[in-house]
């Protein structure tokens, strides 16, 4: 991944992203062509501390004939991201614009046990039942007995050993305390919830900037 240096994110905050994120794309190299699914996953940890992204994938889909060597897999982790103008920046000569926020990691990927899908499926979907909490989260002990047996045949557990992870939340972090909280006030208004998403964020990451514009209004009223 292309990462200038001011939106570079270190291993920890992108590892966090990704495992709150919970979905991405996973993509492998076929020989002749890259090949990829969207999936969702959650992160794991090795005993030596390596991360390990659990997933599955249905029998048929052709990344599984991948699976088991040496290649690394890229997972692709994607947040929110907003188109910016340049009419919204305060500065002169400013060009167009795409802010995000993305995560990949990359490594080998090898099948799982049947005793290791059971807890796999158990495990992702109680990851995303508590996501609805106060909801009563699903089980799988509702189904009915010899169900989801049957349906787990049509699914494949895989697990990737987490070798590379590269982290990129491109927020405008280079531009001025004026060109910054502009284009975060711009993305506020828009109707885009993505776009409100990133205005957030760069208020998260930089609120000096936001309290300096919030004095400087309170000095100019009379």
């Amino acid at each position: 991944m292309y990462t200038p240096p001011f939106f570079k994110q270190d291993r920890a905050a992108s590892l966090k992203f990704a495992e709150e994120r919970g979905f991405g794309t996973m993509c492998a190299f076929d020989g002749r062509k890259p090949i990829a699914s969207p999936l969702p996953f959650y992160l794991t940890y090795a005993a030596d501390g390596t991360p390990q992204a659990a997933f599955h994938l249905a029998r048929h889909n052709a990344l599984l004939k991948q699976a088991g060597g040496d290649a690394s897999w890229l997972l692709a982790v994607n947040g929110p991201d907003a188109y910016v103008s340049p009419d919204w920046y305060v500065s002169p000569d400013q060009v167009p614009t795409w802010l995000y926020q993305s995560v990949h990691l990359s490594g080998p990927v090898r099948p799982l046990s049947d005793e290791e899908l059971a807890v796999q499926v158990d495990t992702l979907s109680d990851k995303f039942e508590n996501w609805l909490l106060p909801k009563k989260p699903w089980t799988s002990d509702k189904m009915t007995a010899g169900r989801l047996e049957a349906m787990k045949k049509g699914i494949v557990g895989l697990v990737m050993t987490v070798e590379e992870v590269e982290g990129s939340f491109k927020l405008n972090q280079h531009k001025s305390d004026a060109d910054y909280t502009a284009i975060a006030n711009a993305l506020g208004a828009q109707p885009a919830a993505d776009a409100r998403k990133i205005a957030q964020l760069m208020q998260d990451v930089r609120p000096e900037a936001f309290a300096a514009e919030t004095n400087e209004l309170e000095r100019s009223v009379p």
